[in-house]
């Protein structure tokens, strides 16, 4: 099995940074896509950005694009997503998942094979 533990949340001013970061334990880590989802209150999950098990191509979805960075270091077991100019509806539980071998999937959160337990991120005003 493969677990997963998210950190960095935290509370955070508009404009500000977050550094969110994900550990891994067991099998198969640095052989699958991961990526970070996240769910704001009464709103479904959704898709933040996902990276390839190279780490040579990533994924961002439209309302981050520019303002966060995903990463991952192999070696370590460890997964990123910095997050910079922070804007109130960044406000979300943040999860980080892996297990998905199909690039084309990798927005699909039921695709994923193992997820964290979440990391709150909140943004104010």
């Amino acid at each position: 099995q493969v677990q997963l533990v998210e950190s960095g949340g935290g509370l955070v001013q508009a404009g500000g940074s977050l550094r969110l970061s994900c550990a891994a334990s067991g099998r198969t880590f640095s052989s699958t896509i991961m990526g970070w989802f996240r769910q704001a209150p009464g709103k479904e999950r959704e898709f933040v950005a996902a990276i390839s098990s190279s780490a040579i191509t990533t994924s961002y979805a439209d309302s981050v694009k520019g303002r966060f960075t995903i990463s991952r270091d192999n070696d370590k077991n460890t997964m990123s997503l910095q997050m910079n100019s922070l804007k109130p509806e960044d406000t979300a539980v943040y999860s980080c998942a892996t297990g998905l071998s199909n690039w084309f999937l990798r927005n699909k959160p039921l695709m994923y094979h193992y997820w964290g337990q979440g990391t709150q991120v909140t943004v104010s005003s």
